[in-house]
C-alpha cells in the first residue's frame, strides 16, 4: 500500500498493484483498474517514487531496474 493524500487533505492507502494510471490534468489523478479515480495533492513523480518503492518491498521490481513509466 501506499500513503497519499486527498485535495481535501485526508490521507488515503491504495493498493498500488491496483494503479492503472496516473495523471495531471492539471490536479494529479490515480486511475485504478476498476475505474475509480482519485484526486490527490502529490504529483505524478511522486506518486511513481512511491509506486516504485512499494514494488521494490514486496520484490515485484528488482532495486537494479529503472522502470519506464511513460512506455
Amino acid at each position: 500500500m501506499i500513503q497519499l493524500t486527498k485535495l481535501n487533505q485526508t490521507p488515503i492507502s491504495i493498493n498500488a498493484i491496483y494503479i492503472e494510471r496516473i495523471e495531471s490534468i492539471p490536479d494529479t489523478v490515480v486511475t485504478l483498474l476498476s475505474g475509480k479515480k482519485v484526486h490527490v495533492l502529490e504529483s505524478v513523480e511522486e506518486v511513481t517514487n512511491k509506486m516504485t518503492s512499494y514494488y521494490q518491498k514486496i520484490n515485484l521490481l528488482s532495486s537494479l531496474q529503472e522502470p519506464n513509466w511513460t512506455e
